[in-house]
């Protein structure tokens, strides 16, 4: 299916690694121009050199810290310059790299768990919304959580922050409707991340099988899907460009699950 992307000008906030790059690798595959924005330049770069051979020769990175207001805006602004002062794509990856039950976490692992998870994706899209505007056409698309469903005491603070994303976005919808600006979610349940798989492994169990980690994660989280493995970054970014693209036309405010069934139980 062509997605209508081609020279599409994008922005994949967290698109270093995980699914942030999966999604970014789906768009350089049907010809966008991407931008990747984070914190570490290696990773950046490395990301953007997978980004080149896919179908986007002009990937750009950026690094900037999503919890700096002031980085973000300026980040922004150098890629708006960069293209004529337009922007048709955003897509906020990032979440907070916290873990705890509640009683094991303090206030500053709670500030930490918002500003990165949530106000990061608050940065971004108030930078961001004046080149979407400009743009023929623009959607947003952002990255909650399975979790925000179906709790996990073990993930307290990061699912709050991605229930804030959660209600961010649906407001921005409903704020963005009249310009024709769909605002979506995807909420990945238990992906093989780059997190997850490192987790497994640190637990003695072989994360680059996604059989054998959705039955590590079932063991500790007591997340089991109905599909009896976990799922793959490529499929969360799959859906992620569709939702991005211009084949996506009046979807707007809802939230995906790419979970492989969880919400079924």
């Amino acid at each position: 299916m062509d997605l209508g992307l081609r020279d599409a000008r994008a922005v994949v906030v967290g698109g270093g690694r995980g699914m942030g790059l999966a999604a970014a690798g789906c768009l350089a595959d049907d010809g966008a121009r991407v931008a990747v924005l984070g914190r570490s330049s290696d990773v950046l770069d490395r990301a953007c050199d997978d980004l080149r051979r896919r179908g986007s020769p002009e990937a750009i990175a950026v690094v900037a810290d999503v919890c700096d207001e002031h980085r973000v805006q300026q980040a922004f602004a150098e890629i708006g310059e960069r293209w004529g002062g337009e922007l048709n794509i955003l897509i906020n990856a990032t979440g907070p790299d916290v873990q705890g039950r509640f009683e094991e976490l303090s206030d500053e692992q709670w500030r930490r768990a918002i500003d990165q998870g949530a106000m990061g994706m608050v940065h971004a899209v108030r930078a961001a919304l004046p080149l979407l505007r400009k743009a023929e056409w623009a959607r947003i698309v952002n990255f909650s959580a399975q979790s925000t469903q179906r709790q996990s005491t073990a993930l307290v603070a990061y699912t709050a922050a991605k229930a804030m994303v959660n209600s961010v976005s649906k407001n921005l919808a409903l704020l963005l409707a009249p310009d024709e600006i769909p605002v979506n979610v995807v909420s990945p349940g238990s992906v093989a991340s780059e997190g997850l798989v490192g987790w497994a492994r640190s637990v003695g169990v072989d994360g680059d099988d996604p059989y054998r980690l959705m039955e590590a994660i079932t063991e500790h989280f007591g997340h089991p899907a109905q599909m009896p493995r976990a799922g793959l970054p490529d499929e969360v970014g799959a859906v992620a460009a569709f939702l991005a693209s211009r084949r996506n036309s009046y979807m707007t405010g809802a939230n995906v699950n790419v979970d492989g069934g969880s919400d079924f139980t």
